[in-house]
Formats: structure tokens, sequence, C-alpha cells
């Protein structure tokens, strides 16, 4: 199978979000894919979160409910263990749609709203840290 090559940062959409055109980070330290997003609360077998951040204009502001896929203790960057709620969407990466689990998180202090991690580009694509976009052209 021909591996698709990705560069560092790539576009990317949550189709079930509703979120089109996400810029994201390809980062093969990260286990899973994750997205930021505010007021994360944990329901019984559903995650509420909102959608919302002033500097990606992708984020429409909607209140979201989703069943829960799981939750998992992560290490975050700054190496605090937390709990962290993971959802199951359909998203559409270089016009193909995929099946992905995503994790939700906090991210507004990093650049980019979305991570895209090992899991995900495993067996799938190789990572050209030159290039960026490479979904654009």
């Amino acid at each position: 199978m021909d591996k698709r090559v990705v560069g560092r940062v790539e576009s990317i959409s949550i189709v079930d979000l509703e979120l089109f055109d996400l810029d994201a980070k390809v980062d093969t330290g990260a286990d899973s894919n994750a997205l930021h997003c505010d007021h994360i609360e944990i329901d019984e077998e559903y995650v509420n979160f909102q959608l919302l951040d002033k500097v990606h204009p992708a984020y429409h502001g909607k209140q979201m409910r989703f069943p829960i896929y799981k939750i998992k203790k992560v290490k975050s960057s700054n190496g605090q263990q937390q709990l962290r709620p993971s959802i199951k969407v359909s998203v559409e990466f270089f016009g193909k749609k995929y099946k992905s689990v995503i994790s939700l998180t906090d991210r507004s202090d990093m650049k980019y709203p979305m991570l895209i991690g090992r899991k995900f580009l495993s067996g799938k694509f190789l990572v050209d840290v030159s290039q960026e976009y490479l979904t654009k052209k």
C-alpha cells in the first residue's frame, strides 16, 4: 500500500463537528489526536464541550454533546496528569474520510487547535517535516 506524504502542519476537517479546514500540527510524538475545546464536562456516558476560539475562524461556538469513546489518563506537555475524554468522529483528510478517535483538551496556549498523532498516521502516511499544507497542493 502506498503511503501518502504529509507535512508537519496540515489541514483537516472534522465532519461530525462541522469544523472544516482546521490547522493541525502533525505530531509523531503524540500517541493520539487532540482537539482544542472549552468547557469540557463529563456527564455519565457523554461529554459536553464548546468549540470556541477567537483565533480560529472555523470554531463556530456551538455547544456539542457526544458519547464518550474512552476516558484516559494523559500526561500533558507540561508533565501534569489529567483525565481526558475522547470521542469517535468522521474526519476528512487528503480528500478521504476516516473514522478517528480524538481526545478533547484545552489547547488555548498552543499555536494549532488540533494535533494529529501516531495512531491516525500509522500505516497510511509518512511525515516530511520540511513540508507544510500538502493537503492544499
